[in-house]
Parts: C-alpha cells; sequence; structure tokens
C-alpha cells in the first residue's frame, strides 16, 4: 500500500426533504450573498429554484441566479458566470444541478476570487489557485460525483479543447442530496450517470501491483451496488432505497476513499474527454463507448488485476486467469448493452472517422503526445489511435 493523504471536508446532508436546509447551511458557512447556478430552466419549472430561493430567504441570504449550464460545460459560460458573481458581490456559489453545473460553479468561483487570472490560466495551470469563493451543491442526478470531488471539468470551445482542474480549492462546503429528485429523471441521463459512478471506481481500481485489500474492497463493493440498483431504477424510478444506494455510491466513487493507497489513472476519461470536446457526446456515453477496447487492449498486461475483478464483481469462477481477465471484460461490456448504453464509437454516433481524425483524438487525449496514458503500461497517442480503431 503506498502513503497517502485523506480530507474529504464536504459536509453531508442525505436523505427525503432536505433542500429545505439550504439556507441554515448556507448561514452555517458564514456567506450573506449567493450566486445560485443551475442549467436548464427545468430547475425552476419543477419548483426546485424556488424552494431554494425560499429557503434562503428565511435565512436572510441574498442570493441571485445564473442558469443555462449544458452538458460538456463551457469556459465562455463559466467566464459569464464570474462577471454576474463579481457584480452581485458574491462570497458562496451554490450550485443546483448535477455534475455539469457544479463544475461551472467551482470554476465560477476560481474566477471571481482571483479577478487578476484569466480562467483558462487557473484552468492550465498558468495561474496558481490560492483561494476561492466558498462552493456548495444541491444534487438533482447521481453521477459525477462532483458534489465531494477535488476535481472540474470544462470546454473551451475556441481551442476545442476539454480538460480538468484539480484543487483542493475545488471542494464544495456542503452538498445536499435527496435520492427521491430524481424520479422524473431522462432515461438517458440516468443510464448515463451509472456509467460515470462506475467508471469513476474503475478508474481507480485497474492499477496493478499494488495490495490495497480494502479499498479494493470498497471499490467493488461501489460498483456492484451501482450495477445491481441501476437495474432497479430503470425498472422503476419510485424505488428510494435503490436510487439512495446510487446517489451516495455516486458520491464515494470520486471522494478519492476508493484509490486510497493505490492513486489513480484516468487514461478512459481522457480519451472519452477527446471525443466530448471534439463532438460534444454526453461524457457518460463516451466512456462506455471505449472502455472495453482499452480494457481488451490492456489486460495481458495486468492479467490478475483483471481476473480478480471479474471473480469479485461479476462472479467470474474459472480458476484460468486469462480466462476469466476477458469474461470480466465481456460482462462489463454486456452490462452497459443492458441498459442501453453505446460500447462502440458506431454506437456512440462517429461512423467511420477518417485516420486524420482518431490522430486529432489521440492528441488531444495525450496533450499532443506529451502525457503517457495508463499506468498498467504508457500509451502514447499511437496506442491511444488503435484504442480508437478497436472501439470502432
Amino acid at each position: 500500500m503506498q502513503n497517502f493523504t485523506f480530507h474529504a471536508p464536504t459536509r453531508i446532508i442525505f436523505g427525503k426533504d432536505t433542500v429545505s436546509q439550504s439556507g441554515g447551511e448556507v448561514k452555517r458557512c458564514g456567506a450573506g450573498k449567493v450566486l445560485i447556478v443551475y442549467g436548464s430552466e427545468r430547475i425552476r419549472e419543477s419548483g426546485l429554484l424556488s424552494r431554494v430561493e425560499r429557503s434562503l430567504d428565511e435565512s436572510g441570504i441574498a442570493h441571485e441566479s445564473f442558469g443555462g449550464v449544458k452538458a460538456n460545460p463551457t469556459l465562455s459560460h463559466a467566464e459569464e458566470g464570474v462577471k454576474k458573481a463579481e457584480d452581485f458581490k458574491a462570497d458562496m456559489i451554490l450550485a443546483v444541478g448535477g455534475g455539469s453545473v457544479i463544475d461551472t460553479a467551482k470554476g465560477i468561483a476560481h474566477g471571481a476570487a482571483n479577478p487578476d487570472s484569466r480562467l483558462w490560466d487557473i484552468w492550465t495551470k498558468k495561474a496558481p489557485v490560492e483561494k476561492s469563493l466558498k462552493v456548495a451543491a444541491i444534487l438533482t442526478i447521481p453521477a459525477a460525483g462532483s458534489e465531494m470531488s477535488d476535481s472540474a471539468v470544462l470546454t473551451n470551445e475556441a481551442e476545442g479543447k476539454k480538460l480538468g482542474l484539480n484543487s483542493e480549492y475545488n471542494r464544495c462546503v456542503f452538498a445536499i442530496m435527496d435520492p427521491s429528485m430524481a424520479d422524473s429523471l431522462p432515461d438517458w441521463q440516468l443510464k448515463n450517470g451509472i456509467v460515470d459512478i462506475m467508471m469513476h471506481t474503475l478508474e481507480r481500481y485497474f492499477i496493478p501491483d499494488i495490495k490495497c485489500d480494502l479499498t479494493d474492497s470498497i471499490a467493488e463493493g461501489v460498483i456492484r451496488a451501482v450495477r445491481d440498483n441501476g437495474r432497479i431504477v430503470l425498472k422503476d424510478r419510485t424505488d428510494y432505497d435503490a436510487m439512495a444506494e446510487i446517489w451516495w455510491a455516486s458520491s464515494v466513487s470520486h471522494n478519492n476513499i476508493t484509490e486510497l493507497g493505490r492513486g489513480k489513472d484516468f487514461s478512459v476519461h481522457k480519451i472519452g474527454m477527446a471525443l466530448s470536446a471534439k463532438y460534444d457526446y454526453t461524457h457518460g456515453a463516451t466512456l462506455s463507448a471505449v472502455w472495453a477496447s482499452w480494457a481488451r487492449y490492456l489486460y495481458e498486461d495486468a492479467v490478475s488485476r483483471f481476473a480478480r475483478y471479474a471473480r469479485n464483481v461479476w462472479g467470474i469462477e474459472t480458476s484460468n486467469d486469462l480466462q476469466a481477465a476477458a469474461l470480466g471484460i465481456n460482462a462489463t461490456e454486456s452490462y452497459f448493452k443492458e441498459i442501453g448504453m453505446p460500447v462502440s464509437l458506431s454506437e456512440l454516433g462517429l461512423k467511420d472517422p477518417s485516420d486524420e481524425d482518431l490522430k486529432a483524438l489521440a492528441m488531444h487525449a495525450t496533450m499532443d503526445d506529451t502525457v503517457r496514458l495508463s499506468r498498467i503500461r504508457p500509451l502514447n497517442a499511437s496506442d491511444i489511435v488503435k484504442i480508437y480503431r478497436m472501439a470502432q
């Protein structure tokens, strides 16, 4: 087991009817002027935004709203939010939504607290993040886990680049989670959320030759819980207990606990993020489309790791490690198919990409071939092109 530091400062308020505690939690954090960030007008039409505003009013918290966040959140929209936060003199950014909204809120918080730095310079680490406004979240979908993570992602649409930023300043001070709010989620959003939770866990799991039995057991339990309860909620959205399992797994999958003693390897995310940056595909769908090809490209270099995964998550019983590893990959891919997620680039919507297209994607994923992906075996841009071809 490797050395590690674990810090999970986000206060979690979990359960039914917890949105009414929004104002009290903001007040508890010492904030007095809140910019509420949200996505579509569905948040307003559902009555959720008014419930949040009423709770803030009752606690004497001034507030303004900033909507319009889309999937694959953009730098330009976050920059608009920075200006609004500065004009309002906000001292907290409150995200009401899913991962894209929370990531945008984090970007706004960094930009507003550092007015002398361009937001993209902060994102590309040309300007250090040494302070930020407080960020909090009211979750509307279990998926990204951004409410407890130290990461955020924005797309610079002018440059066609989608990049993540890791910083302790990305940690939300609190997150409110009411699983009953997912009752009316569209199937596509929920399916993508299920994949994203599984992938956040898998990206930390496939690092060989490090003994971390407790961490591994937690990760395996997260994947099994999401798999099994995902089947339930896709048939019966009103099953609160099943939805609650998925909701909590979303946070656990991305609050660093499933990487303790091992670290993480987000190579599949980088491969997928290149696709969503160029073609605006939904994040979870890009991951399900390429994961099995990534796994088949590498599994013979980490046979025992993939075999453990196959046996402990999917119940594969063969004693042959190589066979078990291959069957575990097949089982994962079959589950993605079962819930209606793409498992190839053509199913994702990218049909017959040119060699130039694939090379451009690979160069994006590897930052112009300067970064090697995967802790199983270092992968360069040429390797990533081969994985994209396998995924066709």
